[in-house]
């Protein structure tokens, strides 16, 4: 369940009451987790594998009403505003025009006063909010537009112009330092309630990082750029069944060698920092860090791609070796070679089992069949890049329907999207985990992702009132009867005043 995607009055979900009430069914259903998707602030395309930060949180994602619980807004400052004509999607155009005002003057009063907490953030998280205050700030200097078309100066980090650039943006500066403090204290407060209540979050870390980010802007040398500070190669998929010009997602790649050379220190701090976020973190496209696909910069599909060497188990033993040992979620799917299902045993984190993907009539007897699961997985029905259970059930070949109809005994009396589920509690699998639009027996429209496209993915919200009581009673009798209940009751956790 997507932070965006929770109830909400003000055009998108937030770490407000409803995310402590979704904290509450979870915890009343008998379940163990909560998985996210990535929390970073969203650029061109509003996804959230996209992000102008592999460390900042979404501004979008603080909550309205506890700022003025704080002292720090007016309720006559947002609450009349108009926030989109739909409670079910999100609007990300209007949100974009009409959130950061709002937040201009939460942030004005907060900058008003003395906080010595928000001077110590500041200082504590200095390594990367720097950059990133200045790289916001730039961005709206600029109109929003690439940092790679900046002035050569500013794109190419000249140390006078940065200084200059820092001194006249200070304003501006302050106010982007000011968004993550309240973003931070606000998901600290939330984080603190879920795992009290024994819910822990699964967080998810996209392999690549934005080109325009300040990841890239910051840390040019840790990636494939030439003297411009522009790629020379971008990441994707090659061609498949599913498509014929693969996928060309854009993002600059990782010079691994350079990485290795310094024992990977930006990624170690990328994944440290990740841990201080959630309690699991799931890592995008695993096979990547086994080869990945390279297309040169400038190509409009991804079909004169090649497949180049990635870092391999040396990685993960820099993780290990530096971080201990973490709970980690390998995103095992794709192309998969014998390479990577070794790498993947190396590295000793469970893969992901996707049951849609179990019908498909062309790849003859599946791994994704659930009696051929190891217990060391993940299990899911589908992934948010993936349609709900009745939007497959309506769209798939009908042959693989009928395969699935069969194997998993699905009934119309008891709802196939219950009986889909039910087979992923039943199955071996260490950790099973649904999307929430399947809970509710919702339909294609509720879908979150289709790959490859733009416009009309990540606006899914729950309308208000989901999360009720006879949901969560029916899920934790399905977790009694499949043994999934957690091993200690739900704690009671205090909510702050």
């Amino acid at each position: 369940m997507p932070i965006s995607s929770l109830p909400s009055p003000y055009g998108i979900g937030t770490l407000g009451a409803e995310a402590w009430k979704f904290a509450d069914f979870l915890a009343a259903g008998g379940q163990s987790c909560w998985q996210l998707l990535p929390v970073g602030p969203t650029s061109y395309g509003d996804s959230p594998y996209q992000s102008f930060s592999s460390f900042a949180g979404n501004p979008y994602f603080i909550d309205l009403d506890t700022l003025a619980g704080d002292g720090l807004l007016e309720p006559s400052e947002f609450q009349d505003l108009d926030w989109g004509s739909s409670p079910e999607y999100v609007d990300y155009g209007l949100l974009y025009e009409t959130r950061y005002p709002v937040l201009h003057k939460a942030c004005d009063r907060l900058l008003n006063q003395s906080r010595p907490d928000f001077a110590l953030f500041c200082q504590e998280q200095g390594e990367w909010l720097e950059d990133y205050a200045l790289f916001m700030a730039l961005k709206d200097k600029h109109g929003g537009i690439s940092w790679f078309q900046w002035p050569e100066e500013l794109r190419l980090r000249e140390p006078a112009a940065l200084a200059n650039v820092r001194e006249e943006l200070a304003g501006e500066v302050n106010f982007w330092k000011a968004v993550q403090y309240l973003f931070f204290q606000q998901w600290n407060d939330w984080k603190k309630y879920a795992n009290g209540l024994g819910i822990s979050i699964v967080g998810d870390l996209p392999i690549y990082v934005s080109g325009d980010s300040a990841d890239v802007w910051a840390n040019p040398e840790q990636f494939q750029l030439d003297g411009n500070g522009l790629p020379t190669e971008v990441a994707g998929c090659p061609p498949d069944g599913f498509s014929a010009d693969g996928q060309l997602w854009g993002n600059p790649l990782f010079d691994w060698e350079r990485m290795k050379a310094d024992n990977y220190t930006w990624w170690l701090r990328r994944i440290s920092f990740q841990f201080k976020l959630y309690d699991t973190l799931r890592i995008d496209h695993f096979r990547g860090f086994d080869s990945y696909y390279a297309i040169p910069y400038g190509d409009t599909t991804a079909r004169n791609g090649k497949w180049r060497p990635g870092p391999g188990i040396d990685f993960f033993k820099a993780v290990n070796k530096t971080l201990g040992k973490k709970d980690i979620i390998a995103e095992d799917l794709g192309f998969l070679t014998p390479s990577v299902h070794k790498l993947l045993k190396a590295s000793g984190y469970p893969g992901m089992k996707i049951l849609e993907f179990a019908f498909d009539s062309r790849d003859g007897e599946s791994d994704y069949l659930p009696h051929r699961y190891p217990t060391h997985c993940v299990v899911y029905a589908g992934t948010h890049d993936n349609d709900t259970i009745l939007g497959w059930m309506a769209t798939a070949p009908k042959k693989d329907v009928s395969y699935a109809k069969a194997y998993l005994r699905l009934s119309k009396r008891e709802g196939y999207h219950w009986g889909m589920m039910r087979s992923a509690w039943a199955s071996p699998a260490d950790l099973a985990v649904m999307q929430f639009q399947d809970l509710l027996g919702l339909g294609s429209e509720a879908r979150m992702n289709i790959p490859s496209t733009i416009g009309n993915n990540w606006k899914w919200r729950a309308l208000p009132g989901t999360f009720d009581e006879t949901l969560s009673k029916r899920l934790h009798r399905e977790m009694r009867v499949y043994q999934r209940l957690p091993k200690k009751p739900a704690a009671k956790a205090k909510r702050p005043k």
